[in-house]
């Protein structure tokens, strides 16, 4: 067998994507290949096919036709595998999650000794000073359920590490816990004011405890902190974007950009090193707008002007509340245990509103999360105000995560025609829900979380994402989750609300056509998200079918290939292959909003 890597990724998509020339030099592709030998799934309503060929990065035929009109294309046999339309992420961070891999490996550990212990294993092996910036001990992502109400103290950390900073992100990137070192570099102190949209956890004394919650008590620390070189940033984008060619996956959006990441994404492309295509979503800050719209308008031109196929920045992302773990989740009705009342707004209504106006009037794409059930009303409210003040909107506006909505705002999605994007995997009875989620919502409310079946019967557009490195990237373990909403253990018996769960077409739908739609793919010149005449050749193969797999096994189902416009890559090697493939990383099975 004999595949080969092409360079032209075909036309990018939405409206204002940027020109096609720019690919990185690589050897060109046979003119033509065949799969057969296996199940070829077009999309959600489409019958199975038996082949497909493609031609120049695209799909020239389907089926019998495929075979008939093969010739002497290079055959790749699907082994009884199934080929789909290639998995897309509807929202994550890829730099984030490259970094957590320079810092101590917390992510894994399962108790607060554990993460004592590694984190001294990580400053004995890197000393102060061996490195530029490892002054600082910098990682993440640790598990917030592991200390009652989320509350990590300094103190403890200081046991590991007493003479050097250490900041750890937790799981959901809205809290850090640091060490007393670094929160004397960072100035806070028991006469530190509570930083707006920030949150300080003190002593019965007044000192600081060692946890801070939400970007403005976490900037503080990261504001003296040291920023990881530039080739450390684009490689930690190598390896992001190739884990997730790796799940089957050629397009990712990127969900929190800020300006020191333009340069080190343009660098990325530069040195073709980018896995699958990133489209940016370039942050709002409410401390800074509408004052740094003109800059998010030239950054979006600087990638355009890239003209890298691999890279877009179309989209502009605002955060309306926090999370519902650390009561900064902005709810309608009062947390029960009463700590921070209703929550966390990010944004002032009329702020909201008139910045979600101006950033559609600038064509860009509104992404905004929002996680509790006052934020997805402001957030509705906000997109209503803009398509009154500019008219119908083109630019596919995204409210992400939704994760408690009223009944009564379900139907306005579709109305305002907003794109519903879940992260499927949190709908599970898992330690995070059960320890921290619940005992914050009540059982009743808690039952209303992740309403996916009653989002799609309402007509919604639905994209599915992970948020990793929050939790796992891999669309395997999300679409078995919403397809049955039980923890890997099998619990609960019959399912956590069961009648939210999705069949597994309309889950593999969600993470294909309807990202692809997120992505304003559906109606480029070479669509993807879909097999059809003419489509991008963005594929995955996988080793079996996932429609007759089970909880449990759906999430082993093998990726063996992954192709971005007929470009091979990802490939699992295997012993009888004779092809030359790299390795790639497993996923790990994790838990930033």
């Amino acid at each position: 067998m004999n595949i080969e890597v092409r360079a032209d990724d075909g036309p990018t998509a939405g409206p204002t994507a940027g020109p096609t020339a720019g690919a990185t030099a690589g050897p060109a592709a046979a003119p033509s290949t065949l799969f057969r030998g296996g199940i070829v799934w077009p999309g959600a309503g489409a019958a199975d096919e038996g082949a497909l060929l493609v031609r120049d990065g695209r799909i020239a035929a389907i089926g019998d036709d495929a075979l008939a009109a093969a010739g002497d294309a290079d055959v790749v046999d699907l082994d009884g595998g199934f080929l789909m339309p290639a998995f897309a992420e509807g929202h994550a961070h890829p730099m984030f999650g490259g970094l957590e891999e320079f810092g101590p490996q917390v992510r894994s550990c399962t108790s607060i000794p554990e993460i004592l212990d590694e984190v001294r294993r990580w400053a004995e092996t890197h000393p102060a000073g061996s490195t530029p910036g490892d002054e600082w001990i910098l990682g993440a992502s640790y598990n917030g359920s592991l200390a009652p109400g989320g509350l990590f103290d300094a103190r403890w950390l200081d046991e590991a590490v007493p003479d050097r900073p250490v900041v750890l992100r937790a799981w959901d990137y809205h809290t850090a816990w640091v060490n007393t070192r670094a929160l004397e570099l960072a100035g806070i102190d028991a006469g530190t004011p509570e930083p707006p949209l920030g949150e300080i956890p003190r002593r019965e004394d007044g000192s600081p405890l060692g946890t801070l919650r939400e970007w403005g008590a976490i900037d503080l620390v990261t504001a003296v902190a040291p920023v990881r070189s530039l080739d450390e940033r684009v490689e930690a984008l190598r390896r992001a974007t190739e884990r997730y060619a790796a799940l089957g996956m050629t397009w990712v959006q990127d969900a929190w950009v800020e300006p020191q990441d333009i340069e080190v994404y343009l660098e990325a492309a530069r040195r073709g090193v980018l896995a699958t295509r990133v489209n940016l979503a370039l942050l709002a800050d409410p401390r800074q707008f509408p004052e740094t719209l003109p800059a998010l308008i030239e950054t979006r031109a600087r990638i355009e002007a890239a003209g890298s196929p691999r890279l877009t920045a179309r989209t502009v992302k605002f955060f309306a509340d926090g999370v519902i773990e650390n009561e900064t989740g902005a709810l309608l009705e009062p947390y029960c245990t009463g700590m921070h009342d209703h929550g966390m707004l990010v944004w002032e209504t009329e702020h909201l509103a008139d910045s979600i106006r101006a950033v559609d009037a600038a064509g860009f794409q509104p992404f905004i999360h929002a996680i509790g059930d006052a934020a997805v009303r402001q957030a509705l409210d906000a997109i209503e105000h803009a398509a009154v003040a500019n008219g119908p909107s083109l630019n596919r506006p995204v409210i992400t995560h939704a994760q408690l909505v009223d009944p009564a705002d379900i139907p306005r999605f579709a109305r305002l025609g907003v794109i519903a994007n879940l992260q499927p995997l949190w709908a599970q009875l898992d330690a995070l829900m059960t320890v921290l989620t619940v005992p914050r919502l009540g059982e009743e409310r808690s039952r209303r979380q992740y309403a996916t079946r009653t989002l799609v019967d309402a007509g919604v557009a639905l994209s599915f994402g992970s948020d990793w490195p929050c939790s796992s990237a891999d669309p395997r373990e999300g679409i078995a989750v919403t397809t049955t909403r039980l923890t890997e253990a099998g619990d609960p018996a019959g399912g956590w609300v069961p009648e939210e769960t999705l069949d597994v077409e309309t889950a593999l739908s969600a993470y294909t056509a309807g990202v692809a739609h997120q992505a304003f793919a559906d109606t480029a010149d070479a669509p993807w998200g879909r097999l059809a005449l003419g489509a991008s050749a963005d594929l995955a193969w996988l080793a079996r079918d996932p429609r007759r797999a089970g909880r449990t096994d759906l999430p082993a189902i093998a990726v063996r290939g992954t192709y971005l416009a007929g470009s091979l890559t990802h490939r699992e090697p295997a012993a009888d292959d004779d092809v030359a493939a790299s390795s790639q990383e497993g996923n790990a099975h994790v838990q930033l909003h």
